[in-house]
């Protein structure tokens, strides 16, 4: 399991309106030791993220009612999820994000290999924040 010390393993929330996606990115972040929580709305992620503040966030850009541009700006406000690494999917590229104030991209369609690549780039970079 991937662990905090004080906190025990490390969360990701992941908000997206796409069943399957929720299902194979539960999948892969639980076999490299992550606690994953989902939501499939903005409405309920924000609900999760501020009840529970996660660790990193990966969140799709389209969703329904908040969409996740929106869902990345309040949770970036907030000082309970304001210091969350958060992370968008997209089918989108980079530079049609726009200055959306993220941390990471998984492209749509995603392979484990690009969700064990992100988590990795994620602790190494809370490693050296330390």
């Amino acid at each position: 399991m991937v662990m905090d010390v004080e906190r025990g393993p490390l969360h990701v929330l992941v908000i997206d309106d796409d069943q399957d996606v929720r299902a194979l990115l539960t999948r892969h972040l639980g076999a490299l030791g992550y606690r994953v929580s989902t939501a499939a709305s903005g409405e309920k992620g924000l609900d999760l993220a501020f009840a529970d503040p996660p660790d990193m966030a990966i969140v799709d850009v389209m969703l329904p009612g908040i969409d996740g541009r929106e869902v990345i700006r309040r949770m970036r406000a907030d000082e309970r999820t304001k210091r969350c690494r958060l992370v968008v999917t997209s089918v989108l590229d980079r530079e049609d994000l726009g200055d959306l104030p993220t941390d990471g991209l998984l492209a749509k369609p995603f392979r484990q290999a690009a969700v064990a690549r992100l988590v990795a780039s994620h602790r190494s970079s809370a490693s050296q924040e330390e």
